[in-house]
């Protein structure tokens, strides 16, 4: 990509000074001070906030027409190459600001996010608990941060404060979900934040759990700490969907997944890379705390994969077989490869299972039902202890079909996940899972639908 030299400037904005005289010499002390730079030309073309006409850089810093009439004073916002990346990146006068001296100070609004982020940290790890992250500010600057890393450990404010020691008084505590006013498995945060002396506490969004929601806030307040809620209130809800689902509802959070053709078939294939570390299905099997699988599926071709990602927690299979599922595959969970002999497994049939060494050797549970139903699956799941759970949608699946069929029905879905691969699949007969799809008896808009790249596919994500 071809550079261009471009001027880096010095200038301020917020409100222009009444009655301003440009020939004062206090006038004249206000002038841009200019260093050279290299910088891409696509960065030129690039606006410096939406809050300003898209301009490039150059005509930007040559017109003052796109700044408040007069002169600007208070914060300025130094151009540099360290600098200009955030700048770029859709950071506004409102969201951060330079104090000249390369310092960055940002709003409730970057240190929520700086939450979330940490928080992801422990994907597929605190589960039946959320994932929260802690940051702690002082004087601008971020002193300490944490986020709770499993079940039964100490919350994110925990860890951040054990972060900044005795240094946390009169600072600003961010948190992603509502600090808890409970003792549990651990003391309540609420406490550990008054103990503190905290200032200040921004709260993303309030616990949904009956046993926090709004005590925290309450218990805050009433200990005489400013306390702010709703800071990027949906990016924090994103972070806990399926938290937030089973405290609403009583039950696991759901998501669908298929793979389809481009000419709408579909097919068993996971798609190129998409097992393998980074991939969009090993990051599935990170996040999810069960996967719904037919026995059927089950192939020398497609056994049962684990997710690849750094430190994850595989999710429980849970194997659905039945009448008119070939026996075979079943035969082949018991003679997983070593590889694979630490997956967690338990088998759904409408069927009684011999019990032989296989299984007590790979110590396999078993669950006989009259009537293998998705609303029994998510029970059990809920006895586990489980929030999220992947309904795995492949090939020619009757007893998949039918749990399908019932999720819909019954609104026991809540998203949709759908790789479309680079493939024209012949038609062989009639796919029974689009059939299924087909001759549903309500039709459905799928909401908030995105799509993105996945290796050579296209990865498709929305609500129900």
């Amino acid at each position: 990509m071809a550079a261009t030299s471009v001027a880096a400037v010095t200038f301020s904005w917020l409100s222009p000074i009444p009655n301003f005289n440009p020939a004062s010499s206090h006038s004249q002390k206000l002038r841009m001070q200019v260093q050279r730079l290299s910088l891409p030309m696509a960065l030129l073309s690039t606006p410096l906030s939406s809050n300003y006409p898209l301009l490039p850089i150059t005509q930007l810093f040559l017109s003052n027409s796109n700044f408040p009439s007069g002169p600007l004073i208070s914060k300025t916002i130094s151009i540099s190459p360290t600098t200009l990346p955030k700048l770029m990146s859709g950071v506004s006068a409102k969201q951060g600001y330079s104090d000249g001296d390369g310092d960055f100070d940002y709003d409730d609004g970057f240190y929520m996010r700086k939450c979330v982020e940490i928080a992801r940290k422990a994907i597929g790890c605190t589960s039946p608990n959320p994932l929260v992250g802690c940051v702690i500010v002082k004087d601008g600057k971020i002193v300490g941060q944490g986020f709770h890393p499993k079940a039964g450990q100490p919350h994110a404010e925990v860890f951040a404060l054990r972060d900044v020691g005795d240094s946390a008084e009169n600072a600003t505590a961010y948190v992603s979900l509502e600090p808890c006013n409970h003792f549990g498995r651990t003391p309540p945060c609420t406490e550990a934040l008054i103990k503190a002396k905290v200032k200040r506490v921004v709260i993303g969004m309030v616990d949904p759990n009956p046993l926090v929601a709004s005590k925290g806030v309450e218990r805050l307040r009433n200990a005489g700490i400013e306390v702010t809620v709703g800071i990027e209130e949906e990016l924090c809800k994103s972070l806990n969907e399926p938290f937030i689902h089973l405290m609403l509802t009583g039950k696991p959070f759901v998501t669908l997944r298929y793979s389809l053709s481009v000419n709408g078939q579909i097919v068993d294939q996971l798609g190129e890379g998409s097992t393998e570390s980074g991939g969009y299905y090993s990051q599935l099997l990170q996040e999810y705390d069960a996967v719904i699988v037919s026995s059927a599926s089950i192939t020398d071709k497609l056994s049962i994969p684990q997710s690849q990602e750094l430190g994850a927690n595989q999710p429980l299979w849970i194997i659905t077989t039945s009448n008119n599922t070939n026996n075979t595959s079943l035969d082949k969970i018991f003679d997983l490869p070593i590889k694979e002999a630490s997956t967690k497994v338990v088998v759904f049939s409408n069927q009684e299972i011999v019990v032989n060494p296989k299984i007590v050797k790979r110590e396999i549970e078993t669950v006989v039902l009259n009537q293998i139903s998705l609303n029994a699956i998510l029970e059990y799941s809920k006895r586990q202890g489980f929030c999220s759970v992947l309904l795995d949608f492949r090939g020619n699946v009757d007893d998949i079909n039918e749990l399908v069929k019932e999720g819909i029905e019954q609104n026991l879905l809540q998203k949709v996940v759908i790789h479309v691969l680079p493939q024209w699949v012949e038609k062989d007969g009639e796919n029974s899972c689009v059939a299924a799809l087909s001759n549903l008896d309500k039709s459905l808009d799928i909401k908030k639908l995105k799509p993105k790249i996945s290796g050579k596919s296209v990865l498709l994500e929305g609500y129900f």
